[in-house]
């Protein structure tokens, strides 16, 4: 390394230090940080020549900077990534990191939202599929939602990641636009993209065993029921466009969790032209039958 590039490195290390210091970022991919560096090359006074790999070797032995390897568990087609985080970051920033326009969402949104006490192992992030052509919706038979409900479990993904730090889902969501994705903030200050309130709601109905089973989001429905919005649910729930009529599933958790009439007769009058599932796979059941809805024996 010839002689000038180390001295004008150093030199600026004080100033490059205060830089990250003064982020809101705290976990970098290594084309934001070689863009970081390429922005601010002048303005830090770094020798043209210098690379962007020398850069963040120097950040990783003179600075907080540190490198993460967050590596495939079970998917032989998935490859490890790599990130850099300044100082101690919480997982949930990790996470958040590893894909672009990624977020948090259900079972970890659940958590976020103070909606249950138990701190997740598993942090899911939703990576929304690419946009597809709208195809023609055939009308919705019985037959096809007892097929799907009744003897299937829930379809799960295999794309688990980890770290020494945390381990991550990712779910390849259906495209939405990040419909009602906003921000949390984590105990560090940091910020944290997530699913907001009603979002999370209708997500943890349609996938329950990404948050811990039904019981969870029976339980996550009646600690929100102070804060959440009907007319959002509703407005979000149209927007997403299912096939299926999760809206009774949900008027059900809502009037088992102690919902005023006027709130959940909202998803009644949607239509009830179906019987429909809380879960799936359920081999013993009972039906509501103001709710045309299944739902395990004993629930």
């Amino acid at each position: 390394m010839p002689r000038g590039r180390p001295r004008k490195i150093q030199l600026a290390r004080s100033a490059i230090l205060r830089f990250f210091e003064q982020q809101r970022q705290r976990v970098f991919s290594v084309s934001e940080l070689t863009g970081l560096f390429r922005k601010h090359l002048q303005d830090w006074g770094l020798a043209v020549n210098m690379t962007a790999g020398e850069f963040v070797d120097f950040l990783l032995s003179e600075s907080k900077l540190r490198e993460i390897s967050v590596k495939p568990k079970n998917h032989p087609d998935a490859s490890s990534l790599t990130r850099y985080a300044w100082g101690e970051v919480s997982p949930m920033l990790v996470g958040a990191s590893l894909w672009k326009g990624a977020y948090l969402s259900h079972g970890t949104a659940v958590f976020l939202h103070a909606l249950t006490d138990q701190l997740p192992n598993l942090i899911y992030v939703n990576k929304e599929q690419s946009l597809k052509g709208a195809g023609s919706r055939t009308e919705l038979q019985q037959a096809n939602i007892d097929r799907a409900f009744g003897r299937k479990a829930q379809r799960l993904s295999r794309f688990e990641f980890a770290y020494d730090g945390g381990r991550f889902l990712r779910l390849n969501g259906k495209n939405t636009g990040r419909l009602e994705v906003g921000s949390a903030t984590l105990e560090d200050g940091s910020a944290v993209p997530v699913t907001k309130l009603e979002r999370t709601l209708i997500d943890i109905v349609v996938r329950p065993a990404y948050a811990g089973g039904i019981y969870m989001v029976l339980e996550a429905y009646r600690r929100a029921r102070p804060n959440v919005s009907i007319a959002t649910l509703l407005a979000t729930l149209k927007k997403l466009d299912y096939a299926y009529p999760f809206h009774q599933a949900i008027g059900f958790y809502m009037q088992r969790a102690g919902y005023e009439p006027q709130q959940y007769e909202r998803l009644r009058s949607l239509g009830l032209n179906h019987d429909f599932y809380l879960d799936y796979d359920l081999r013993e059941r009972e039906i509501d039958p103001v709710w045309r809805l299944y739902f395990p024996k004993g629930f």
